[in-house]
């Protein structure tokens, strides 16, 4: 809440690049609205969450769909820094308001489309053969159709894209050194997109593979609840606390200078706070 308000409030932040890091701030939130409701649920009627209801699956969508518009949000923002940085500081121009509200659109639209498919009809509340142990009453094969894709470009899209951004970066500097003139800009700026990058990469995988290793053994496991309580379950409830740990773990990578984690919100110091003058070389 406090990066949504901040950012609306202030008006240098007004920037297509904001509009992204608002509408990360928003799912985040919706993530968090989504695993409490949850968490109450289970905490007044443990059963319903282990062998799945209807109640069940408004929230669970809900939250579905809140982590797939994450996901879309951090590709976006690692595409929209590796094209202002792969095409000069010109490109940062190209990118309008019009532009960013369209992807956070479409985000939005293929995360409810994909979130909400079970409540479309696509649960296993009637059928029981294809039903999930872990996450009653979700089928397995809509479970390893929405964690397959979505975590792998999660783990790639963002590798790729900071890591091009490292290597041009580097190549620029080694341009000015050949010129001789001073890299000291270029050497901050790499060293800090290879801290934001790598603490971005490793966020997503602590996030989101222990619910990829449960989808799996979901998958792989037929067997009934009994067998698997309690330590399945358990494992289950601390990746959807891991999940919802990104909630907090966003907003420092992404808007907070460590430095001044107290002081007020500000640009994101990792990847284009420095301002690398790209028209210089």
């Amino acid at each position: 809440c406090t990066v949504i308000f901040t950012r609306l409030a202030t008006r240098d932040l007004h920037k297509p690049i904001s509009i992204l890091f608002c509408n990360l701030a928003i799912s985040d939130l919706f993530t968090s609205f989504s695993g409490f409701w949850i968490s109450m649920l289970f905490i007044t009627n443990p059963d319903i969450t282990i062998f799945g209801s209807q109640d069940m699956l408004a929230p669970y969508s809900l939250f579905t769909t809140s982590i797939l518009s994450t996901i879309y949000n951090l590709v976006s923002i690692g595409i929209e820094r590796y094209l202002a940085v792969a095409e000069s500081m010109r490109t940062r121009f190209r990118v309008a308001r019009n532009h960013s509200i369209a992807v956070v659109f479409i985000n939005w639209v293929l995360a409810f489309f994909l979130g909400c498919l079970p409540l479309m009809g696509w649960n296993c509340l009637q059928v029981e053969s294809n039903i999930s142990v872990l996450y009653s009453p979700f089928c397995v094969n809509y479970l390893v159709f929405i964690a397959m894709p979505n975590v792998a470009v999660a783990f790639l899209v963002p590798l790729f894209t900071y890591l091009r951004i490292i290597i041009i970066l580097r190549k620029r500097k080694l341009r000015m050194q050949a010129c001789g003139q001073a890299t000291g800009t270029y050497r901050s700026a790499e060293t800090q997109v290879a801290r934001t990058s790598i603490s971005i990469w490793l966020l997503a995988l602590v996030s989101y593979a222990p619910f990829l290793a449960g989808v799996i053994f979901d998958a792989a496991n037929q067997r009934c609840h009994d067998e698997l309580y309690p330590g399945v379950y358990i494992f289950r409830n601390c990746t959807a606390m891991l999940i919802t740990l990104t909630c907090l773990g966003n907003p420092l990578l992404y808007t907070l200078r460590l430095r001044a984690l107290g002081a007020r919100l500000k640009a994101p110091r990792g990847l284009w706070a420095s301002r690398v003058r790209a028209c210089a070389v």
